[in-house]
């Protein structure tokens, strides 16, 4: 059985076609990627019986912070390191063929935003530059090129040249991304205030121990009142991950065709849950066909009855056991 190509899975356009390219990645991934197998041969999983994605035992994430996981032979092009604060173990994840990675970005923006050299981007990350392999920095930075635009760039911590530079694109009514890390955000406003209604501000989450972590809803007034919008947007992706999800406000966000959320139970891992649970947030991602494609986060979310998801909270090992109460 040949591995799916990029086309095919990036040309994805039914279920049946997901169902169809998602088993061919996982018997692939069952059989040519170590840690995966062995995980699956500790579940005494029976490869050949599952004959759809409900069934798909989903690869704890940790395991990317002790192991290599990789399905292919092939050299690393990249490794991306998890950001983290002083003392926590990082999760790597090593890429083999790292166009498969901007093929997803770029093609996820288009299908959420339209054309990339329509925009000028922005990108307030300081603490993901101030790091090296962040997968975060590499995407903006691929975007910040693809727009190409000489106004589109980095900023680090120099807030009265992006006051400026937003200044600029709001009187010249020129459409505007600008994507950041949430405390440094926080930082900018409480510094700077702007009215600028079409700006798209798109959060990436963390404090990254800078900040007290805040509620969602609290978040985005604060950020909606300092740059003077009424939506923020937000970026769901992750180091272990080559695709991201998109929410365009209200914290509710979209897959892109290549990639699915499934709710699971947080008390029995193996079984899923229906539409508007709460439990465990399971990824399949067939972008990451050179590692593992189903990953059970630690997030703790829901998917809504048109198929968009919520994620509300997190939990770690030892929570694991008292996540029942959490579940509506």
């Amino acid at each position: 059985m040949n591995q799916p190509n990029k086309q095919q899975v990036f040309s994805i356009h039914s279920e049946e076609d997901f169902q169809d390219i998602a088993l061919q990645i996982f018997r692939q991934q069952a059989k040519n990627c170590t840690v995966y197998r062995e995980f699956l041969t500790g579940l005494r999983t029976n490869i050949d019986a599952i004959k759809n994605i409900a069934q798909i035992p989903f690869l704890p994430i940790e395991f990317f912070k002790t192991h290599s996981v990789l399905s292919s032979n092939a050299s690393a092009q990249a490794t991306f390191i998890s950001s983290g604060t002083t003392g926590m173990i990082t999760s790597s994840h090593v890429v083999t063929d790292v166009s498969w990675y901007e093929e997803s970005f770029r093609k996820a923006f288009q299908v959420f935003y339209g054309d990339i050299q329509s925009y000028t981007i922005l990108a307030l990350l300081p603490s993901y530059l101030e790091r090296g392999g962040s997968s975060l920095v590499y995407m903006a930075n691929d975007l910040i090129k693809q727009s190409n635009n000489p106004d589109s760039g980095f900023y680090l911590y120099n807030h009265d040249e992006l006051y400026r530079q937003l200044i600029k694109h709001q009187q010249n009514n020129k459409p505007t991304l600008l994507i950041g890390v949430t405390f440094a955000l926080l930082d900018f406003v409480e510094e700077y205030q702007i009215h600028f209604p079409d700006l798209i501000i798109m959060e990436t989450g963390g404090m990254k121990g800078r900040r007290k972590e805040m509620i969602r809803e609290e978040l985005h007034h604060t950020l909606c009142k300092g740059f003077g919008v009424d939506r923020i947007h937000s970026e769901y992706g992750m180091t272990e991950l080559l695709s991201q999800a998109y929410s365009k406000g209200e914290g509710v966000f979209e897959c892109p065709p290549w990639m699915k959320i499934i709710i699971r139970d947080t008390n029995d891992p193996i079984s899923t849950l229906p539409d508007g649970k709460i439990g465990g947030i399971n990824v399949i991602d067939l972008a990451n066909i050179n590692s593992c494609s189903f990953i059970a986060t630690q997030d703790l979310g829901k998917i809504r009855p048109n198929g968009s998801f919520e994620i509300l909270g997190r939990f770690d090992n030892s929570d694991i056991r008292g996540c029942n109460l959490l579940i509506g």
